[in-house]
């Protein structure tokens, strides 16, 4: 992107990963004793990212609890407690990052929007405890969508909701695939890595004044 580019109006924020530490091992590490390989077994052949993905685009919590019971019933203690103990796995803000969308926030330069891969049934949860998520002009949610990153329709969507133009947009994500899915749509696009190459990526693009954050 070019440094100083004035068609640049809007930023799009993804949430978890970027915003808001969430993981899983938070609470399995417990379930599993610390066994890190029994644990890592389990999130690659039970409970898998694909599966979860499935509730992100829309599908019942429960309904996807009972169907992988029914796959896998010697781990039904294991494979309850994924949403069982859903909010134990929040680990709370990512604060460099919170203090970045603040400064975005205060400056009123930019649009701001955020477009996560989150269940429709978790995501209040989220609401009500992070204040933060107020400050987006507005929040696309792909459970509420019935449809998730990378597919193209969410970015077009998340286009046409806002009107937005793609060319004026920087989307950010510490998903490459979901990076590349939206770069695919025309949308800037950045992978974060850590809040501390989030801003220097920023100041260098001309988003933030760099002697913000000394």
């Amino acid at each position: 992107m070019n440094a100083n580019d004035p068609r640049l109006n809007t930023l799009i924020f993804d949430l978890g990963g970027v915003l808001i530490d969430w993981n899983p091992r938070y609470v399995f590490r417990e379930v599993f004793d610390h066994d890190e390989a029994r644990m890592e077994w389990f999130f690659e052949h039970i409970a898998t990212s694909d599966w979860n993905e499935e509730q992100d685009a829309g599908r019942d919590l429960w309904e996807a609890t009972d169907q992988l019971v029914a796959q896998h019933p010697e781990w039904e203690t294991e494979i309850r407690q994924y949403y069982g103990r859903w909010e134990e796995m929040l680990g709370g803000p990512i604060p460099g990052t919170v203090d970045i969308l603040r400064e975005l926030k205060e400056r009123k330069e930019f649009r701001l929007l955020a477009l996560t891969n989150w269940s429709h049934q978790t995501f209040p949860v989220a609401q009500e405890r992070y204040d933060f998520l107020g400050w987006f002009e507005g929040i696309l949610v792909s459970g509420e969508e019935k449809t998730r990153k990378p597919f193209r329709e969410i970015y077009e969507l998340m286009l046409s909701r806002y009107d937005l133009k793609a060319e004026r947009c920087l989307f950010i994500d510490d998903n490459l695939r979901n990076v590349r899915a939206a770069e695919a749509s025309g949308i800037r696009s950045v992978r974060f890595e850590s809040p501390e190459q989030l801003r220097r990526y920023l100041e260098t693009s001309g988003v933030l004044p760099s002697d913000i954050g000394g």
